[in-house]
C-alpha cells in the first residue's frame, strides 16, 4: 500500500507556483513497482490553478492525498491537482484611466462626470471630462460593460495613468445609487404626528413657570443702539448675493499667457480702415456658385487671411520672431484663428495658409471652429503658429488693441462693418467701413513695417484683383 503523505501543501490560493519537487536522500516513499495516478487537493487552496508533477522514486511532494482519491494503475506514477481557476472574477474588472495628454501637458482636472455608476458603457465611450490649459480629453472606457463605481471625484487634479474609475464587464457588484420614490421620502415618511390636546395640557403642567416680563425689559435697557453709518461710507452688497467658482485650467492659463505677453513684449498698435464694399460684392455675386461646387458659404475671413498672407510675404519681419539673440525668419505661413468659446479662448492654425485657396481656407476654418466649440480640438491643432487674425467685429467691437499670442510678434484685430459717410470722388457717399488694427512687438517691428502692413492688407481687401496679378 502506498503510504500517506503527511507534508503540507505549500502552494497558495492566490496563484502561485507550487514548490518545486526536491530530491530526497532518504529512499523512496513510494515503491517503484507501483504506478497510480492520485489526485491531490492543496490545503485552502480552492482556487489554483491546475498542475501537475510527475513523481519519480527517489523524489517526495509536498502535497497531501485526500482519501479514496486512488485512480487506475498507469505505467508511471502522475499526480494532478483538481481544483477551480486561477480567480473567478480576476478578468471581470477593468480600470478607466487618463490618457496621455499631450507632450505638454503633464496634468488636468476632472471637471464632471458623464456617467453615473451603473450606467451601462460601450468601448471607447466617454465617462468624464479632463480639463487641461489647452483643451478637454475625454477619459473612454475601456471595454464594454457597467461602471462599478468613480476613485477619483470632480475637481482633482490627475495625472496620464491616473485610475478613474473601475467597470465590471459583466455587470455584478455595481454600487448603484438608491433612488427614493416621492411617495417613500423619509421626511413624508417619518413626520411626526401632531400632539393631542391632553398630551399638550399636561406639557404645560410639566413646564416650570418663568416670568418673562422682567427679562423683555432687561433686553431692551441692555441692547446698545445701531451703529450709524457716515453719508460717505460704502455699503457693500451682503455676501448671500456673490457667488465664488473656481477659475478653469483654461482661462488660468490664457490669464497667464496675456499677461506674460504685456510684461515681456513692447507693444504698440498702429491702425487704419478699410472699404468692404468691394470684398462684399465678390462674396454676394458669386456665393451661390461658391457653395454649389465646394459646398461650403464663402464668408470674409477667407478675403483677410489672403491678405494676411500677402502682407506677410511683402514684409517678412512681420512673421518672424525674437530668440535670444537671434531673430527666427519663417519661409512658411502658419495663421492662428482666435474663436471664443464657451470654456475660454482658443487659437486653432491654419498650416500653410500660403498655399490655400478660398475654399480650403473656408473649410479649414469651418472645421476648426466645430471642435472648438464642441471642445474636441487637439493640441497638435492649436500648436504653433506664426500670426494671429482676431476677429472682435463677429461680436460688434468697433475698436480694440488685441494682445499678442506668444512668442508670435504681432496680431490682426478685425471689427465691425458700419456704414459711415466717406468722400468717394469728390462725393460723399455711405461706405461700409471697418477698422483694423495691429499690435506689434516693437522690439522686432518698426512703425514703418507695421504701417506698410496694414497698408497692404487695405489694398487687398478693398480692390481684390490684386491677388491674381499680384501687384
Amino acid at each position: 500500500m502506498l503510504g500517506v503523505l503527511r507534508r503540507k501543501a505549500s502552494a497558495s490560493c492566490l496563484g502561485e507556483n507550487l514548490h518545486v519537487i526536491r530530491t530526497a536522500a532518504s529512499t523512496s516513499r513510494i515503491p517503484s513497482a507501483a504506478s497510480e495516478k492520485i489526485i491531490l487537493i492543496p490545503r485552502q487552496c480552492g482556487r489554483a490553478r491546475n498542475f501537475s508533477h510527475r513523481v519519480l522514486p527517489g523524489y517526495s511532494t509536498n502535497l497531501r492525498p485526500e482519501r479514496g482519491a486512488v485512480a487506475n494503475h498507469h505505467s508511471s506514477l502522475t499526480l494532478q491537482i483538481c481544483s477551480r481557476p486561477f480567480c473567478s472574477n480576476s478578468g471581470d474588472l477593468v480600470d478607466a484611466v487618463v490618457p496621455f495628454m499631450g507632450e505638454s501637458i503633464s496634468d488636468g482636472t476632472l471637471a464632471k462626470f458623464l456617467k453615473n455608476p451603473g450606467d451601462r458603457v460601450e468601448v471607447d465611450e466617454p465617462i468624464a471630462q479632463i480639463e487641461t490649459d489647452k483643451v478637454t480629453i475625454d477619459v473612454t472606457s475601456p471595454e464594454a460593460g457597467v461602471i462599478q463605481k468613480f476613485v477619483a471625484k470632480e475637481g482633482d487634479t490627475v495625472e496620464p495613468g491616473y485610475k478613474v474609475a473601475i467597470i465590471s464587464k459583466s455587470g455584478e457588484g455595481v454600487e448603484s445609487v438608491d433612488h427614493v420614490a416621492p411617495s417613500e421620502k423619509p421626511s413624508e415618511k417619518e413626520a411626526p404626528k401632531p400632539p393631542s390636546a391632553v398630551e399638550e395640557k399636561k406639557e404645560e403642567e410639566m413646564k416650570p413657570k418663568v416670568e418673562t416680563t422682567p427679562v423683555k425689559e432687561k433686553s431692551k435697557e441692555t441692547s446698545p443702539p445701531p451703529p450709524k453709518r457716515s453719508a460717505t461710507e460704502p455699503q457693500l452688497p451682503p455676501k448671500e448675493r456673490e457667488r465664488r467658482v473656481p477659475m478653469t485650467r483654461l482661462r488660468k492659463r490664457v490669464a497667464t499667457r496675456l499677461k506674460d505677453s504685456q510684461n515681456t513684449f513692447a507693444l504698440l498698435t498702429t491702425f487704419n480702415e478699410v472699404d468692404m464694399t468691394n470684398l462684399m460684392k465678390l462674396r454676394s455675386d458669386y456665393k451661390d456658385a461658391f457653395v454649389e461646387k465646394h459646398g461650403v458659404k464663402l464668408g470674409l475671413m477667407s478675403g483677410f487671411v489672403k491678405a494676411a498672407v500677402s502682407a506677410l510675404q511683402n514684409q517678412p519681419i512681420v512673421n518672424a520672431v525674437i530668440d535670444g539673440d537671434d531673430i527666427i525668419y519663417r519661409d512658411y505661413v502658419d495663421i492662428s484663428i482666435a474663436v471664443g468659446t464657451p470654456k475660454g479662448l482658443v487659437v486653432p492654425v491654419l498650416r500653410n495658409a500660403e498655399k490655400m485657396n478660398f475654399a480650403e481656407i473656408e473649410k479649414t476654418i469651418n472645421g476648426l471652429a466645430k471642435k472648438a466649440t464642441n471642445g474636441t480640438i487637439s493640441i497638435d491643432e492649436m500648436a504653433g503658429g506664426s500670426f494671429t487674425i482676431s476677429n472682435g467685429g463677429v461680436y460688434g467691437s468697433l475698436l480694440s488693441t488685441p494682445i499678442i499670442n506668444p512668442p508670435q510678434s504681432a496680431i490682426l484685430g478685425m471689427h465691425s462693418i458700419v456704414n459711415r459717410p466717406m468722400v468717394v470722388g469728390g462725393n460723399v457717399v455711405s461706405r461700409p467701413m471697418m477698422y483694423i488694427a495691429l499690435t506689434y512687438d516693437h522690439r522686432l517691428i518698426d512703425g514703418r513695417e507695421a504701417v506698410y502692413f496694414l497698408r497692404r492688407i487695405k489694398d487687398v481687401v478693398e480692390d481684390p484683383r490684386r491677388l491674381l496679378l499680384d501687384v
